[in-house]
């Protein structure tokens, strides 16, 4: 069975997703921890980071990168987390999270719930800033 991401992907199910190529695709985490948190997949269906071959894991950094520059320019903070936790969805994807303190990255406090226009309007500018 597909992942939901790979759903996402597929767009059986929708996603706000912000950046795209012919690997990769990031999209806004639908419960962040910040505004903003963004999550990068490979369209690979792979459950665990280091099984990705070496240029697809490489790919996905680089890609990372690019989603994070635009990230950083359009929600105020000091820096952009990188986190790889791989244990709730079984398909390999990175979290960028918006940080100003070690908090904003705390995968243990309460998820955010914004509406789909919060999440809309956010993925727009994401996007804008690309």
């Amino acid at each position: 069975m597909a992942t939901i991401f790979t759903r996402i992907i597929n767009r059986e199910i929708p996603g706000h997703i912000v950046a795209e190529d012919d690997r990769f695709i990031a999209f806004l985490d639908i419960m962040p921890l910040v505004p903003g948190h963004v999550l990068v997949v490979p369209k690979q269906e792979v459950d665990y980071i280091f099984d990705l071959d070496d240029a697809t894991l490489a790919g996905l950094h680089v890609f990372a990168k690019k989603v994070a520059v635009a990230v950083k320019k359009v929600i105020p903070c000091k820096r952009i987390g990188v986190a790889v936790v791989g244990l709730e969805v079984p398909h390999v994807h990175v979290h960028l999270v918006p940080m100003n303190s070690m908090g904003d990255i705390n995968f243990t406090r309460p998820k955010l719930k914004p509406t789909n226009e919060e999440l809309a309007a956010v993925a727009a500018r994401i996007r804008s800033a690309l």
